[in-house]
């Protein structure tokens, strides 16, 4: 049973955050606005030749944002706090739900099974080379914000 809120047991053990309700809710709420934005994306992209353009923007921008969210968020400090209510809700709900490899697989598999294997292995390469890429390059953002937004807060001798 957990108590207060630094979720610790009877035995005075941390509980498990999948076991507290409240991060639950957290991920939930980002779930469904995840879920949505990524149907409503759907909607919006046509699938040129039905080739899945749609599937390739979420996933690629989703990668983008999850390594840009969680970057930020290791250069902030610990995971507690805000800091974890935000990466709940953004990168394991929101980001979570938006982002769709299953659906990947399935377009994946339909492309090969109408007999466009060299559509379907592009499919594939464009979602997994440009999604990495676009991992690193929210990375790379997150770092240069945190440098600039730490260069800002030092004295000119260079102290903190």
């Amino acid at each position: 049973m957990t108590r207060g809120p630094d979720r610790t047991t009877a035995h005075g053990r941390m509980a498990p955050l999948h076991l507290d309700p409240r991060a639950l809710a957290w991920v939930f709420g980002g779930g469904v606005l995840g879920a949505l934005t990524r149907y409503l994306v759907s909607l919006a992209v046509p699938a040129p030749g039905g080739w899945p353009l749609a599937t390739v923007l979420i996933n690629v921008v989703g990668a983008f944002l999850l390594g840009l969210l969680l970057e930020a968020l290791v250069r902030r400090g610990p995971d507690v706090g805000w800091a974890r209510r935000f990466r709940l809700l953004g990168g394991t709900g929101f980001l979570g739900a938006f982002t769709t490899y299953s659906t990947f697989a399935v377009d994946a598999v339909h492309l090969l099974s109408a007999g466009r294997a060299v559509e379907a292995l592009g499919y594939v390469a464009a979602t997994l080379l440009l999604g990495g890429a676009a991992t690193a390059l929210g990375i790379w953002i997150a770092e240069i914000a945190h440098r600039m937004r730490t260069e800002e807060h030092r004295e000119p001798g260079g102290r903190p």
